[in-house]
């Protein structure tokens, strides 16, 4: 296995890790062109905002090593982590009581790493 080429992370981004993280499971270990089609064409919402992340990652190692060769690199890790929950407002419940509305949010991170050929 390469050392990795570059990393970027998503902090704080809105979205449940576990809907995250059905997403992240389709493009870890697939070749950066290939992640991104995927990207792309999923109907998922986390998936736009996974793929910014990703284009990020892109960004970096092209200016780390501007030489490098895009369709070489490939997902090498991509994990997803919670984030802080954010209580914002109240809702009704039965008997008088209250419940919050919990608005979920989530840490990404990606790391890319180049094939030997």
């Amino acid at each position: 296995m390469s050392e990795n080429v570059s990393k970027a992370r998503g902090r704080y981004l809105r979205g449940s890790p576990q809907k995250f993280r059905l997403v992240v499971d389709l493009i870890r270990g697939r070749a950066v062109p290939e992640a991104l089609g995927i990207l792309e064409l999923s109907t998922k919402r986390a998936s736009t905002v996974i793929e910014k992340v990703l284009r990020s990652a892109v960004a970096n190692a092209e200016n780390l090593q501007p030489d490098i060769d895009v369709d070489a690199l490939y997902v090498d890790t991509i994990m997803v982590d919670p984030g802080p929950t954010l209580p914002t407002r109240i809702r009704p419940q039965p008997m008088g009581r209250a419940f919050p509305i919990i608005k979920r949010t989530s840490h990404v991170t990606v790391k890319l790493s180049e094939r030997e050929a």
